[in-house]
């Protein structure tokens, strides 16, 4: 029999909160942390994001903002519990899709720059911070980074090689990230509006989370990670699948890992990124699998796509509804968008609930899907 996985302690850092408790306290007030922009070194003109004010992270020498955002994070989940990073039991997961690239825009390219922005480096730089015995993992697969980061700290702690997984992940936005995006005319002018019928493309947004897994039997109280999958499109680099099919496939494939049927998933966290394909692409997947009764939220208004660390902060914050019985709206949501049939929640609700299904997509196809259940 697979040995179950707990969560031991979490930590989502945004431009809203430093805590998860934090965090969860505005969400319940209906706090964005998106809102125009006015950046010169990120943009010439104006733009909608999530980024943090300047004072609110404090750089130290031989850091970047990235790796301080994750040393951030995973602090404060570390004083949530009595995991030890010296541990050799214990596996430091980092995910994230751009690391430090930004680098590139202030940096002269030399070959020590190389080195410099490598994520090994980021990743070396964290672990030695805590002390971490072991090397750590780099999960880096576009969007669906940071639940390939826990599905992954799911697996390797199962095996009995480990007894502990500290997954983390951070993204910041720079220059070269938004331009990229305003290249796919991805971008919306205004808060995004996922799944909706007049929804014109998404946010970005910084932030950091971290989510330490435990297989010690001292956790049993606590919520497990029960099963996940991954599947990949093979259709286009940027354009999800038209049939919904692949993500679908993820998501059956969880379903049966997890030993529950559909009608057993209380809520969905979407991916939920408000541009056209994507929700279209989730609609579909969520009816091939036979979830579209089940409530669905995108919390893309609340924080911005936030690439790597996403698939943590949403996880992290579904985790807490299920904690709290609270489920969450999704901001900008007024009427349906998609052409099949799911059940978006448009205000903040009371729920029971034991199981919920997080999804994530992204570029080149990637699909991931992982549930939690109490």
């Amino acid at each position: 029999m697979e040995k179950n996985v707990f969560v031991v302690a979490d930590n989502v850092l945004s431009p809203i909160g430093k805590t998860t408790a934090e965090n969860f306290d505005q969400l319940k007030k209906n706090v964005s942390g998106v809102k125009e922009q006015n950046n010169p070194a990120i943009s010439p003109r104006s733009f909608f994001a999530s980024l943090f004010n300047k004072d609110v992270i404090n750089i130290e020498a031989g850091r970047t903002k990235f790796e301080q955002l994750l040393i951030d994070s995973i602090s404060d989940a570390l004083k949530n519990s009595d995991i030890d990073p010296k541990d050799k039991k214990t596996i430091l997961i980092i995910s994230s899709t751009k690391g430090n690239i930004s680098l590139l825009e202030t940096e002269e390219d030399t070959p020590e720059l190389e080195k410099r922005i490598a994520l090994s480096t980021s990743a070396r730089l964290v672990a030695e911070h805590f002390g971490f015995i072991n090397t750590p993992i780099i999960i880096s697969n576009a969007c669906i980074s940071g639940v390939v980061g826990i599905i992954t700290g799911m697996r390797l702690v199962r095996t009995g090689q480990y007894e502990n997984a500290i997954v983390t992940g951070a993204d910041v936005i720079s220059s070269f990230i938004l331009s990229g995006f305003e290249s796919f005319q991805a971008l919306s002018p205004q808060i995004c509006r996922p799944f909706d019928r007049s929804r014109d493309g998404l946010n970005l947004g910084e932030g950091a989370a971290t989510i330490i897994l435990s297989t010690n039997k001292k956790y049993a109280k606590n919520i497990k990670v029960l099963a996940g999958s991954v599947s990949n499109d093979a259709n286009h680099i940027s354009g999800p699948s038209r049939t919904g099919k692949e993500l679908s496939l993820a998501i059956d494939q969880s379903l049966k890992e997890a030993g529950l049927s559909a009608n057993e998933i209380d809520f969905i966290s979407a991916h939920g990124t408000a541009t056209p394909y994507n929700d279209e692409m989730e609609a579909k997947a969520i009816n091939l699998s036979g979830l579209q009764s089940a409530p669905l939220n995108s919390l893309k208004g609340y924080y911005g796509h936030t690439l790597g660390a996403a698939g943590l902060i949403e996880s992290i914050i579904s985790l807490q509804s299920l904690k709290e019985g609270v489920l969450l709206p999704t901001p900008g949501y007024k009427e349906s968008g998609v052409t099949q049939s799911v059940n978006v929640v448009a205000n903040i609700q009371p729920i029971t609930a034991k199981n919920f299904l997080k999804m994530a997509s992204g570029f080149g196809g990637c699909n991931a899907a992982i549930i939690f259940g109490k």
